[in-house]
Parts: C-alpha cells; sequence; structure tokens
C-alpha cells in the first residue's frame, strides 16, 4: 500500500478519534465533540489504513498515563470491545499505549445483549475525559453534552481530585487572565 492511500488525522488536534461507524450513532458519547479545534475525527474502514505515528493509544493493557504524555496525540478507537482488534490491525506506525488509571466507575448504563463488557470499562467520553486529567488537563468542556456527566463526577469526586492533583493538572487559562 502506498504512502498517500494512508488516512490522516489532523496532526494539530490533541485527540484523534476512530469511530466505528457500525456502532449506533445514538449511543456514542464522543459524537458531541464533532466541531471542536482539538479533536479530530476520522470513520473506520477495514479496508484503509490510518497513520498515527508518534500517537498514544488509549488502551486497557497498556502503562498508566501521565503528565509526561501530554504532548503526543491521543488516540481513541471508538466502537464494540469486539471490533477493538480488528481497529487496531488497520493503524500504521509507531505508537505507544497507555490507560487511565483503575478504580475509576462509569455512569453509563451499558446493556449489551450479546457480549459481556468488561467490569471496569468505562463510556468513551469518560475515559477520555480521565486520560486528559491524568495528562495535567483538568477541563469539564470535554463532558458538557454527556448525558451522565453529574452523576460520573459524583460517584467518581475523590479519585479525580487525586488524579489532578497527582497530574498537577490545571483547568483551561482564560483568555485574557
Amino acid at each position: 500500500m502506498q504512502e498517500s492511500e494512508l488516512l490522516r488525522f489532523d496532526p494539530t488536534a490533541r485527540v484523534w478519534i476512530l469511530r466505528d461507524p457500525k456502532e449506533a450513532a445514538a449511543k456514542c458519547t464522543l459524537i458531541p465533540l464533532r466541531g471542536r479545534s482539538d479533536v479530530s475525527f476520522l470513520a473506520f474502514d477495514v479496508d484503509r489504513r490510518y497513520a498515527i505515528e508518534g500517537a498514544i493509544l488509549l488502551h486497557c493493557d497498556g502503562a498508566p498515563l501521565s503528565p509526561a504524555d501530554s504532548e503526543r496525540p491521543l488516540l481513541l478507537l471508538d466502537g464494540a470491545w469486539r471490533r477493538v482488534q480488528t481497529m487496531m490491525r488497520r493503524l500504521d506506525g509507531r505508537f505507544v499505549a497507555r490507560s487511565v488509571p483503575p478504580g475509576f466507575e462509569t455512569a453509563y448504563p451499558r446493556r449489551s445483549k450479546t457480549f459481556e463488557d468488561p467490569s471496569t470499562g468505562l463510556a468513551s467520553i469518560e475515559a477520555l475525559y480521565l486520560a486528559l486529567l491524568a495528562t495535567g488537563s483538568r477541563d469539564e468542556s470535554w463532558l458538557a453534552a454527556y448525558r451522565w456527566k453529574d452523576e460520573f463526577l459524583l460517584r467518581n469526586a475523590a479519585r479525580i481530585e487525586a488524579l489532578a492533583d497527582a497530574a498537577h493538572a490545571r483547568p483551561p487559562a482564560i483568555d485574557g487572565a
């Protein structure tokens, strides 16, 4: 396959999302992020390859994220757990797998009739928020459109504060401040 055939994310975006269109859009917690200048979306196609050189792949089997990871794009594979390996086989380039620290509880009401979800799984938007927090960015605007935002923050308040303290997370700068 020629280099020009690789699909590329916007290199200026902080967050890269490879979304499986087979997943119901109504259940996708990341779609409300479309239009943010710091997010780049691509639709997954099993016949295409995706350039991700230098990215950090958010993956449950990776080492924990830290502030040292803040300068690299954060890649999320947004789809069903059973499709993750298929999606990963289409990634092209060197990347590092990282995870959010354990112990957080999802507020998303999961109800799979076909497959069992991992007991410690989080909604994609919850995992993204925690990943950014672990890398030193505290910005609740990522959760603005998340229906279960308040419940998620309440259930995990102490752990979120501990993670923010450990990462020396700061809220976004306000223009003119």
